[in-house]
């Protein structure tokens, strides 16, 4: 039988045994070491954060630190465990009988609670305090959580409980409130490249600087998975482990080429930046990691923009860190934006694609035809620089753009039509002789336009609208020509509707020349009026210019735009109160 000791993995190997071997910590640690100095040392805590911060590696140093009795036997509890005594040692190997560790992930239901509650009026066997160490927490079920809050809120002298979790706010706030909570953060990208370079010499090992910065960058504040990858990277390099072979490692693209597949996007050159995606492809990038990478690009070069202190990250190599503020100071933040909502956009796209590199591709196409397209700020600056031509009088303020293209402008309200008396020869539907007094409500054709609409007869509205050329207008009598398209019996159906609604008889007649604009042919020739008039805008004719095939689609008044947004407000609703009610009366 071989006495050759089995290899341990570093994550595990070098796992912090007393708090000056946690790293990151600082806040917690300090916490700690004044709680058990004042004696005053909680009956439950609660350990949170994400995944490989040493949330059990705590729990188990406050379970050595509470039991601990010192190389001599006579110590008490510590934040600094001695290591060497019995309860020190059983712990760490994991077999001491009165520290229970419970993985909640597997034992989630009431009974795998009550053991633990029947089990804590019993002394320990052998340390000083009976610690539980429940791992995962949130995973219990909400009868267990139930079960727990007695004997967690006033447990016997002898007990203390430490939770673990990386969800934390699955756990019932009536658990939170019986615990003291301690937040562990994640570690900062120096203190990683430290600890890691730490390790490496320990273990005789030689990482390049550049492959650890992208060991960090990887392990996202985790020290459990960058110690799991440097010990793969370690494996991988087989002496000296340069950048290139942990990117290999890793399935990264160059992060050099996709700086710069970036600069060529944002500068609008689509064929060399598909020429570049294509030999990425080639070399084994994932066309999903490398719109990622463009989209953490895109956000690390806004933050520079913002804040330039940003770019001094120690993961990041100094020629890169000097690209990135280069951009920064190119590249408007409007443009940058735009291409991180697209870019999000993109990866959706190939995720669900059939062929993820198709996907990629077109989704650089569309990122370079808008790279150079002029953000509203340019434009304008642009506008107000450029020399203005001569207007006419009917010009208005622009308000905003309109779908496909168009953009609307402010101008006055349209006035209403009025027909001109006219006369021609005739022919007579209805001619009954009226007296004017009976209808001098109705003294305008306007009007009549407006009982048709009252009385929701759409129909005849329409036709009205669209088919009637007036002629004369008269209290009671109508004139017309028939637009092209008009129905024959429009003028008797008109004068009969007439007479219902209004209880008087109305002579409607039908001409044959004379007619003036239909309503609808008044509207239509009102409007583009107002659209010929808005286009001898100077800033509309630099906005149509800037855009080919742009149209104004839409025209409105100020005091239509002000009636709408009357229109869709909300109204403003009271409460309804009575003056006799009491709030303290049953």
């Amino acid at each position: 039988m071989s006495d050759e000791k089995a290899y341990q993995v570093l994550a595990r190997k070098y796992r912090p045994q007393t708090f000056a071997d946690l790293i990151g910590q600082e806040a917690m640690v300090r916490t700690l070491k004044n709680a058990f100095a004042a004696d005053r040392i909680a009956h439950a805590f609660v350990m949170t954060g994400v995944r490989g911060v040493g949330k059990t590696t705590t729990a188990r140093i406050i379970a050595k630190g509470l039991n601990c009795v010192g190389p001599d036997g006579t110590g008490g509890p510590t934040t600094e465990p001695c290591g060497v005594c019995e309860p020190c040692r059983a712990i760490a190997e994991g077999r001491h009988v009165d520290v229970m560790e419970m993985d909640a992930a597997s034992r989630t239901g009431v009974n795998d609670i009550r053991e633990i509650i029947d089990s804590v009026h019993y002394r320990a066997a052998s340390a000083r305090f009976k610690v539980y160490i429940i791992d995962e927490v949130h995973m219990l079920s909400t009868a267990a959580f139930n079960a727990l809050l007695k004997t967690l809120e006033e447990p016997p002298a002898h007990v203390k409980f430490i939770f673990a979790t990386t969800e934390i706010r699955k756990v019932p706030v009536t658990v939170l409130s019986r615990c003291q909570r301690f937040d562990l953060k994640r570690i900062e990208p120096e203190v990683m490249m430290a600890h890691l370079a730490k390790v490496a010499d320990l273990e005789g090992a030689k990482l390049a600087p550049d492959a650890l910065a992208l060991i960090t960058r990887a392990a996202e504040g985790s020290v459990r998975d960058a110690m799991s990858l440097m010990d793969q990277a370690i494996a991988h390099g087989a002496g000296e482990t340069t950048g290139d072979q942990v990117r290999a490692m890793l399935g990264l693209a160059d992060r050099g080429r996709t700086l710069d597949l970036f600069d060529l996007i944002m500068k609008g050159d689509a064929a060399t930046a598909l020429a570049e995606l294509s030999s990425q492809y080639a070399d084994g990038a994932d066309p999903m990691a490398v719109l990622r990478d463009l989209a953490e690009i895109t956000h690390w070069i806004s933050v520079i923009k913002i804040n330039p202190s940003a770019a001094e990250d120690p993961t990041t190599p100094p020629d890169e860190q000097s690209r990135g503020q280069d951009m920064a100071s190119r590249l408007p933040m409007r443009a940058l934006t735009r291409m991180w909502q697209m870019l999000l956009k993109a990866i959706e796209e190939v995720s669900l694609a059939p062929n993820a590199m198709m996907a990629a591709e077109m989704a650089v196409i569309r990122l370079t035809h808008v790279a150079d397209l002029p953000d509203p700020e340019t434009l304008v600056k642009k506008l107000q620089e450029s020399p203005r031509p001569p207007t006419g009088g009917g010009g208005g303020s622009i308000a905003g753009g309109a779908p496909a293209g168009g953009a609307t402008v402010h101008t006055p309200r349209m006035a209403p039509m009025h027909a001109a008396p006219t006369r021609g020869p005739t022919m007579t539907a209805a001619a009954p002789a009226l007296a004017e007094g009976q209808l001098q409500v109705y003294a305008t054709f306007e009007q009549v336009i407006e009982l048709i609409r009252a009385k929701r007869d759409m129909l005849l509205l329409n036709e009205v609208e669209t088919g009637l050329r007036l002629a004369r207008y008269a209290p009671g009598r109508i004139e017309f020509e028939p637009a092209p398209g008009a129905k024959p019996d429009l003028a008797a159906r008109l004068g009969q509707r007439l007479q219902g609604w209004t209880g008087a008889r109305w002579g409607v007649s039908v001409v044959s020349s004379g007619g003036q604009q239909t309503i609808a042919e008044a509207r239509n020739a009102e409007l583009a009026q107002v659209k010929a008039e808005a286009a001898e805008n100077p800033l509309v004719q630099a906005i149509l210019t800037a855009f080919p095939g742009a149209k104004i689609a839409q025209v409105r008044s100020p005091e239509a735009i002000t009636a709408q947004a009357a229109e869709t407000a909300l109204p403003v609703a009271e409460p309804e109160v009575d003056d006799d009610w009491d709030p303290f009366e049953e």
